[in-house]
């Protein structure tokens, strides 16, 4: 049996989070996680008092109770790494198994903008006249979440220096622990450039000097991601996309997901094989395997019908003839 203190686990968590950064990961979410797992031990055990870290841990998963599969699987992970960890060190040191927590993935489907949808999204956006949110501003960071499929907080932390139309190409730093090169069409190139002639018309209005980030709020301030998100909400419930009140229905979020659907979409109707493609559209959009892409393919219904379609028109092929 192991047993732990919340002072030795406190050191284990430090040593662990040096282990993965030094590997290049930042892993902030762990640390998080972790950092709560050893604040529970030592609210229920003291931080010098012994308990058997397999008792820590399923008391630690079942404090909750009605938790989401996935939401305990998200909170296990991070504390199962850690006594991977302790192994190393200590081959009899206890490790949970997965069973504890089997679910990896979400099953969540995204809410995924038509066509329609994204362009009313974008009239919308450029009759936009905010205190602090412009048009010119909000319809081009739409089209850049949409025509590119960035993270809105990537698209927000875009700096100037960040933005090559000359060769059309944005540099995502640092994002998820990698720096990205995104490549972009020459229509949307047109569109940033034309945002930004609307940007130094802003200078004269501006007494602070230029800091330099992409997205400037109409004061000449930096965009913040929170007043990007709730600007995108704003217009989701003007337009009847989302419902008026809670956190139900569509987010600004879905305008990376409906870039990957329709993505998958198109390549589908050029008769492309799509599976073959999923590696190029994970790295073109950051994901750091392609679990997180493959999610796409259930949520396409072209995708599903088209494969279908294709199958049956195959059996047909190989049927005997009667």
């Amino acid at each position: 049996m192991t047993t732990v203190t919340a002072s030795e686990l406190a050191d284990d968590v430090l040593a662990f989070l040096r282990f993965k950064r030094a590997m290049g990961s930042p892993y902030r979410r762990g640390e998080f996680v972790l950092n709560g797992f050893v604040r529970f031990v030592a609210q229920h055990w003291g931080d010098q008092g012994d308990v058997a870290l397999n008792e820590a841990i399923t008391r630690w998963c079942t404090r909750i109770a009605g938790r989401k599969a996935v939401t305990l699987a998200n909170e296990f992970g991070p504390v199962r790494q850690l006594c991977l960890y302790r192994r190393r060190r200590d081959p009899s040191s206890f490790v949970p198994e997965q069973a504890l927590a089997p679910v990896k993935v979400s099953v969540f489907l995204p809410y995924i903008f038509s066509r329609d949808e994204v362009d009313r999204i974008l009239a919308a956006a450029t009759s936009h006249e905010g205190r602090f949110i412009w048009a010119s501003m909000l319809r081009t960071l739409i089209l850049v979440a949409y025509c590119t499929g960035l993270r809105l907080g990537e698209a927000v932390r875009l700096r100037m220096d960040d933005v090559d139309l000359e060769h059309g190409v944005l540099t995502i730093q640092r994002s998820k622990g990698r720096t990205r090169l995104v490549a972009i069409r020459a229509d949307l190139v047109a569109e940033l450039r034309r945002y930004m002639a609307d940007r130094e018309r802003l200078k004269p209005d501006r007494r602070r000097a230029d800091p330099g980030r992409f997205f400037l709020r109409r004061d000449g301030s930096p965009l913040t991601i929170a007043s990007a998100s709730s600007a995108i909400r704003r217009l989701l419930r003007k337009l009847g996309i989302k419902p008026a009140d809670g956190r139900v229905g569509a987010r600004p979020y879905e305008l990376r997901h409906a870039f990957a659907v329709h993505r998958l979409a198109a390549w589908a109707n050029e008769g492309a094989d799509v599976q073959a493609k999923l590696p190029l559209l994970s790295a073109y959009l950051g994901h750091q395997n392609l679990i997180g892409t493959e999610v796409y393919l259930k949520a396409t219904p072209q995708l599903l019908e088209l494969a279908s379609s294709r199958f049956e028109e195959h059996l047909r092929k190989v049927r005997p003839p009667q």
